[in-house]
């Protein structure tokens, strides 16, 4: 990290929430496990291992998401820029502030924001993610290839309600959501996390949501199985790390190697879902700590852990989502074979 980079980081660590800690993984780890059937939140995935795993899965052949967005963005990205700073009334063309949530490394907006800057000469960027590695990586890449971005980062879960997004005065807000994020939320809670964001906006401000489309239109299932089982075996990898993150910090005795990782696809439901599966019956033991006494869990064969959905979108499904969270659909762009779409909406 340069020492600019390093310096606007840290100065901002004093304000904000700290990303996971021990015993809100312990709290989330022995919840899941109890329950039946028993499952694991996905942002348990994102330690420093899994997020380093998570940027290997974008770039593999089979994980056609991350490509599909990025080439919208190269194609795109001007339109969008102009269609979001769009006047309204007699207001004259707003400036515009980026935020963007579950930001990761930023390696897709860097194009979005040169778009703005060729726009309007500077742009603020505010990344929010719950990894300080993630956004430390952000920073220092947008500041070394987009000149003229003054990024600005928070640490934050940003599917919390009570968190404020940092508004500036006399722009107009453009909130990135991007990556298909939206998609590891059930319904309801997708419905909750864009509420949330609407609350936080005001009328006019913008909305770019990335959506991986459903099967059909050319797109099949079997491109949606290989994208989260891949014949690496990275995605597989990426899973069972929750498990030795486990160990690691709660002192669990779990082989990973004991558990397959299997993706399915669940059509009544539009969605992938990840699993991890018990190859034999077996006892894992986690030792007593601040959120509980010492815990024995049971597996019979085949019991599997649910670990992760990716749901998949219609055009439809995500106009009603959108209407019923408080933004009006402005325009939609998909890339040629109809696998991916990134939806501009307006705050109403």
């Amino acid at each position: 990290m340069t020492s600019a980079a390093a310096d606007s980081f840290l100065s901002l660590r004093e304000s904000m929430l700290a990303p996971s800690p021990a015993d809100a993984v312990a709290a989330e780890v022995r919840s899941g496990l109890t329950s039946t059937p028993k499952t694991l939140s996905p942002w348990l995935f994102y330690d420093e291992e899994g997020s380093h795993l998570f940027e290997q899965i974008t770039e593999l052949p089979e994980y056609y998401l991350t490509r599909a967005e990025r080439s919208l963005f190269a194609q795109y990205a001007d339109e969008i820029i102009e269609m979001a700073a769009e006047p309204a009334g007699d207001d004259p063309t707003p400036v515009l502030t980026l935020i963007e949530l579950g930001a990761g490394t930023a390696t897709k907006t860097g194009i979005l924001l040169a778009a703005a800057v060729r726009k309007q000469g500077r742009v603020v960027y505010q990344p929010v993610d719950v990894s300080e590695t993630a956004l430390a990586e952000a920073t220092e890449n947008i500041r070394a290839n987009v000149p003229g971005v003054t990024v600005r980062c928070q640490v934050a879960d940003y599917t919390n309600q009570a968190l404020p997004l940092n508004r500036l005065q006399n722009t107009r807000t453009l909130a990135l959501y991007i990556g298909s994020s939206i998609g590891n939320f059930s319904p309801a809670d997708a419905l909750d996390v864009l509420t949330n964001l609407r609350a936080q906006l005001l009328p006019g401000d913008k909305l770019l949501l990335g959506t991986d489309l459903a099967p059909g239109d050319g797109k099949n299932v079997d491109d949606l199985i290989a994208a989260y089982n891949d014949a690496s075996g990275t995605t597989a990898a990426f899973n069972r790390n929750v498990l030795t993150r486990i160990n690691r910090e709660l002192g669990a005795d779990f082989d990973p190697d004991a558990f397959e990782h299997r993706a399915v696809w669940n059509a009544r439901d539009s969605r992938i879902e990840m699993h991890l599966v018990a190859r034999s019956a077996q006892q894992i033991h986690i030792p007593a700590n601040a959120s509980g006494q010492a815990l024995t869990i049971r597996f019979m064969a085949g019991e599997s852990i649910h670990t992760e959905n990716s749901h998949k979108f219609t055009v439809e499904r995500v106009r009603d989502l959108l209407r019923s969270s408080g933004f009006r659909l402005s325009h939609s762009w998909e890339n040629p074979e109809h696998r991916f779409a990134v939806n501009l909406a307006t705050a109403i």
